[in-house]
């Protein structure tokens, strides 16, 4: 079976991730799959798979889900430490009918408490870890059954008491009912569960399988976002039905990802925002672990200027491209647009691309006040087409104040150009009064202050814009530099430096604003 077909085949009937597996083994099994870690709940399969290995794994982690009892519609929350087996079991789950829930591993005890009483006593697939984590959570209550990926604990089956069970015929789930089920940040209260369906992860695919058309050979394809993203599930199947290699990654320490980078030489690299500038001094290291890349990929949320611009030097390939796509997991990718070597640099930021050809979402900008959305009067950004999820599992109603017809509003603000683009100023919820846009502030210092390692301007207990600034190596920061950086934004507070790694952030690693500034309340209070 050729890719194109199989694609068509997802295109009429729906993307099903437990039958992903065999499908791309159809299409050519000894595609090469390599992993940066072992898989917690099968080791011994090692790191160096195919894809015809993996629908095995896949096709036997169903059988043992299938006798340890889980059945058909049931929901079964896959939350463990971070892991590409979180994706494979994912597979497994949807492979025997069962709905996926897939939680962050970054969630805390209290919160993974609510989400399974939402889901009214769901399976649970888990690891020992997590089991100590969630202690004090009546497990017991919550859930129709624990199961751990490895390792015995009461009251919880182990998959491996399961290892040699009869394989199982796939169970195929309607195209428009629920397929896996992910989870919104909780930047402002509980996460949301949102609910995928087959039809709407099909259709998903469709701006990205033309992106990955230009790329003329198969070349090894880096993916490094979280593996329990919906972003996660589009970009295995791409890289899988085009038969590209992939390089599945768990790593993200600069040094250990220039090692891997060195070895296996990457064509592609799919990766969080804020992963690449973690990565961005690895741009100066001289044996070059960019060097193979020609086409970088950023998907969801805004990157950098900066960022951009160096990786894209980096590179040795002639030709190379930054593609960023903006989107969101309730809408999946929505605008797009490539940056090149010798512009990516001094692009705006704020523009995060032009709706894409044929088949892909539409976008509007609608009036906040009753007046024409503009650069000085930012709208609300919205968005339209048959791949909007479907719902917020256990919450219609809050799914429905964002849904205005075929209109969903992302929570953005921003305006278009006269050209079309689409210029993202800001999350609602994040606006600071006097202050256009926090992260076109962010963009710009940043493209001035190479020893800025993050930079994120919060709302301050006086409605100040306070920037909360991390250096590399944690190095104390020039004061005159900052000055003549920020001269340009009179209103900005003093900076507040923190080491990196306690910035609050989601499971894609964005930082959580509003946890930051309340994390930072009693220090800014002082201040005042």
């Amino acid at each position: 079976m050729k890719g194109s077909v199989a694609y068509q085949s997802i295109q009429k009937r729906g993307l099903h991730i437990g039958l992903l597996p065999a499908l791309a083994a159809a299409v050519n099994g000894s595609t090469p799959i390599t992993l940066d870690h072992d898989l917690d709940v099968l080791p011994e399969a090692g790191r160096n798979l195919d894809v015809a290995r993996l629908a095995d794994l896949v096709d036997d982690l169903a059988a043992r889900l299938w006798a340890a009892g889980v059945r058909p519609d049931e929901h079964i929350v896959v939350h463990k430490k971070a892991n590409a087996d979180v994706w494979v079991l994912a597979c497994a789950a949807s492979r025997i009918g069962a709905v996926p829930v897939m939680l962050s591993p970054g969630l805390d005890a209290a919160t993974v408490g609510a989400l399974l009483a939402r889901l009214e006593r769901p399976n649970l697939l888990t690891d020992l870890h997590k089991l100590d984590v969630l202690a004090e959570v009546p497990l017991a209550d919550l859930t129709r059954r624990v199961i751990t990926v490895a390792g015995e604990r009461p009251g919880a089956q182990p998959l491996s008491a399961f290892a040699g069970a009869p394989r199982i015929k796939p169970v195929i789930r309607p195209i428009d009912e629920a397929a896996v089920i992910t989870h919104t940040s909780g930047t402002t209260g509980l996460p949301k569960l949102v609910v995928h369906t087959p039809r709407t992860q099909g259709i998903r695919l469709k701006p990205q399988w033309r992106l990955l058309s230009l790329m003329r050979k198969k070349e090894n394809v880096a993916i490094h976002i979280s593996f329990v993203h919906s972003r996660m599930v589009a970009a295995m199947a791409l890289a899988l039905l085009k038969e590209m290699p992939v390089l599945l990654m768990n790593e993200s320490d600069p040094a250990a990802v220039a090692e891997l980078f060195l070895k296996n030489r990457p064509g592609l690299i799919e990766a969080l925002p804020n992963s690449l500038m973690e990565w961005e001094n690895l741009t100066e290291d001289p044996r070059a672990p960019f060097a193979s890349v020609k086409y970088f990929s950023s998907t969801f949320d805004a990157i950098h200027p900066r960022t951009m611009g160096q990786l894209l030097k980096s590179s040795r390939r002639r030709g190379a491209l930054f593609f960023q796509i903006y989107g969101q997991s309730e809408v999946g990718p929505a605008v797009g647009r490539a940056y090149f070597r010798n512009s990516a640099h001094k692009a705006n930021g704020r523009c995060v691309g032009w709706q894409m050809p044929l088949g892909a979402a539409r976008v509007r900008v609608v009036s906040r006040n009753g007046e024409p959305p503009s650069e000085k009067n930012p709208g609300f950004i919205e968005v339209a087409w048959p791949g909007l999820a479907k719902t917020y599992f256990a919450e219609q109603d809050r799914y429905d104040t964002n849904r205005d017809g075929d209109w969903w509003r992302t929570g953005d603000v921003g305006y278009r150009t006269r050209f079309g683009c689409l210029h993202m100023l800001d999350r609602e919820v994040d606006m600071i009064p006097g202050l256009r846009s926090s992260l076109e502030v962010e963009d710009r210092v940043l493209g001035q202050l190479d020893e800025l390692s993050e930079l994120v301007v919060i709302q301050g207990p006086n409605a100040e814009p306070v920037p909360v600034i991390c250096t590399h190596d944690d190095r104390p920061l020039d004061p005159g530099r900052w000055r003549a950086a920020t001269a340009s934004f009179p209103h900005l507070a003093d900076p507040i430096q923190i080491p990196q790694a306690e910035l609050p952030r989601t499971a894609t690693l964005k930082v959580q604003r509003l946890a930051l500034a309340s994390r930072l309340k009693d220090q800014l209070q002082d201040r005042t």
